[in-house]
């Protein structure tokens, strides 16, 4: 079996001498893994996506890092190696790399689960790049063209060290655009793929995606800890399960003997598929859905006296730049709000946010300040982050955070 000739690239990357100032230096040096274009204060003219930037120090004139070069973005060196040691990248050094992920996913694998991510971007050392793995299909997101020329590179060596059988190629939107490949979003670049749909198994409950048309890679992967937690602690509950998507929390809760689930998604197509997932495992409860606006929704609830066991609110990301911040806090506050009035009596309040602009303390501050504020005893019984095949490698690279609250009335 062989790799599709069109992830094969025709450029040859060359090699960039470049020069920073004294703050894009500091950034390198404390181990960051994005250099902007206005750090830059030499380089060469003709340095194109791909080429290697070999960034020197203003000190003796060290090579302080290596990194790739981004035409087509302010990020204009995505960064793979810091320090002066000698370090050749090359396909032995993808390699290296690509089994040192692998090895940090071994506890997560020994469990009965067959559907992780392998690379996770930056916090791996492979900026741009997402290796997420379905059972026997690997789904390999491409954010940036830096990895065009070095595809046909690591995409064998991601295949040998998961022993999958088929791998599949999503492109992000600006990616679609690009002239520099040949490869159509969605491709099969290994092996062959009978149904788009994927079936998979996390921590003993089976799931399914759509590894060609989904979201992202097909699924998300990163709350998988909290699924399992929720589902444990739902045997025998009423569950609502907000911006359900595929039904994550709301499956896992069915699972394990919840009395009924509600899934609630402006989504008509990912409740159908929410229901479908259940539907994989064998459950006695009841799994309702409700298809609308979450904020009105989840007032109209309120409004008919309507109220759970166990309540999870899952959002999108709220703040996708720096001038959404403070009506995502608004956005959050709400939902916390929202989310009391609708939990039972000794019920179980999960809240949860993947803006990486509001950071973990921040978040849990706005749901304690309301929390606090609606004269009803309650305890912080868990915070979480990332699950394990989601190493965070730096601060902009944390951005999964959820909170447990029990009210105690």
């Amino acid at each position: 079996m062989s790799f599709s000739a069109q992830i094969k690239s025709n450029y040859k990357p060359k090699n960039l001498a470049v020069k920073l100032n004294a703050k894009g230096e500091q950034f390198v040096i404390q181990g960051h893994p994005w250099v902007f274009s206005n750090n830059i204060t030499k380089i060469n003219d003709n340095a194109r996506s791909g080429d290697l930037a070999i960034i020197f120090g203003k000190n003796k004139n060290r090579v302080i890092g290596l990194g790739f070069y981004d035409a087509n973005s302010p990020i204009r060196i995505k960064m793979l190696h810091h320090g002066t040691k000698k370090v050749t990248i090359d396909e032995q050094y993808f390699e290296n790399k690509i089994q040192e992920a692998y090895t940090k996913r071994s506890r997560l694998l020994k469990t009965n689960t067959n559907s992780y991510r392998l690379l996770f971007g930056e916090n791996d050392g492979f900026p741009g790049l997402i290796a997420d793995v379905y059972a026997a299909v690997l789904v390999v997101k491409i954010y940036s063209e830096i990895w065009l020329p070095y595809l046909d590179s690591i995409i064998p060596i991601l295949q040998e060290v998961s022993h999958i059988e088929t791998v599949v190629v999503r492109l992000s939107r600006a990616l679609e655009q690009s002239k520099l490949h040949n490869i159509k979003n969605g491709e099969v670049v290994y092996g062959t793929l009978e149904n788009e749909v994927v079936q998979f198994v996390e921590h003993d409950v089976k799931f399914s995606a759509n590894v060609i048309k989904g979201h992202k890679t097909g699924y998300f992967l990163d709350h998988r800890a909290n699924r399992k937690q929720v589902g444990e602690w739902s045997r025998g509950k009423t569950v609502l399960d907000v911006f359900s998507y595929a039904g994550g929390f709301s499956v896992h809760a069915l699972y394990n003997g919840a009395k009924e689930v509600t899934s609630l998604d402006i989504s008509k197509q990912a409740l159908k598929i929410a229901v479908q997932n259940g539907k994989l495992n064998n459950y006695v409860g009841i799994h309702k859905t409700i298809a609308g606006d979450a904020f009105e929704e989840l007032k109209e609830l309120i409004k008919n006296n309507i109220s759970f066991d166990v309540v999870v609110i899952d959002p999108p990301s709220f703040a996708k730049q720096a001038s959404e911040i403070d009506l995502a806090k608004k956005k959050y506050a709400q939902l916390a709000q929202l989310g009391e009035k609708l939990t039972s009596k000794n019920g179980l309040l999960v809240l949860a946010s993947c803006s990486s602009r509001i950071v973990s303390q921040t978040f849990f501050d706005i749901n304690s300040q309301l929390l606090s504020s609606c004269n009803r005893a309650y305890k912080v019984i868990l915070k979480t982050d990332h699950d394990t095949d989601h190493p965070i490698g730096f601060e902009e690279g944390a951005y999964l955070k959820c909170g447990y609250y029990r009210f105690l009335d």
